[in-house]
């Protein structure tokens, strides 16, 4: 008899991948934007450079803060959820085991069966079965700020670095021109990366990165040439 061959889901792909992605795009569009910027405005070279090394820095340390911030609030909040359901069970076990037999049933189980697993699963441990079950808060998606923050200051250095590595081998002449062939290439390889990694279409992810990017950059290179002009 033939075994069914495992089946590849992306949906679990999605949380970290929608983070890594959303960081390097950030990271990359806004420092090239920022750099086409300053060399519009008709900066030299070191100027150039100097600006996408602060936008680099800043922005790494803003999307940590950030996401930081968010993350522990998320945090505060799951602790605070466990810590009311740990008093519940301690208060009123059985309201608690018809809490989750109702889910069980709401799931589609049998009310007999649906009480009988509940009544498994809290005597194996009642504040776990809670937590996933009613709260929807497991190991896997628990909220951990540092990494959070460490992570999405990685991905926006990553990005960020492209334009800036491209603005130190690149002539004076033709940085902007560089930074933006480059980045804009660089976008929509990040964004066909992102979709195919999460079974997407890949051209539709490209195009979409591709053309905002584009606009990005030419909103900031046309303030730059204004700016530049009346000084």
């Amino acid at each position: 008899m033939a075994t069914a061959s495992p089946q590849r889901h992306f949906v679990t792909r999605l949380g970290w991948l929608r983070a890594a992605i959303l960081g390097a795009n950030d990271g990359l569009l806004s420092t090239a934007s920022l750099m086409i910027g300053v060399a519009s405005a008709a900066a030299n070279q070191d100027e150039i450079v100097v600006a996408g090394l602060a936008g680099l820095v800043a922005g790494a340390m803003s999307m940590a803060a950030g996401e930081y911030v968010s993350v522990s609030s998320q945090s505060d909040s799951e602790a605070a959820d466990i810590a009311r359901e740990l008093r519940e069970l301690r208060d009123d076990h059985e309201s608690e085991l018809r809490e989750l037999t109702g889910i069980y049933v709401a799931r589609g189980l049998e009310e007999p069966l649906a009480r009988k697993v509940a009544e498994q699963l809290m005597t194996h441990d009642a504040l776990a079965a809670h937590t996933r079950d009613e709260l929807g808060i497991s190991d896997a998606i628990a909220a951990r700020p540092v990494e959070a923050a460490l992570t999405s200051a990685a991905s926006f250095a990553v990005g960020a670095a492209i334009p800036f590595l491209t603005a130190l081998v690149a002539p004076r002449s033709e940085v902007a021109v560089a930074i933006a062939a480059v980045s804009l290439i660089s976008l929509a390889v990040l964004g066909a990366i992102g979709a195919k990694a999460g079974g997407a279409t890949m051209a539709k992810a490209a195009i979409r990165v591709t053309f905002w990017g584009a606009i990005a950059m030419a909103v900031t290179a046309g303030i730059g040439m204004l700016v530049g002009t009346r000084m």
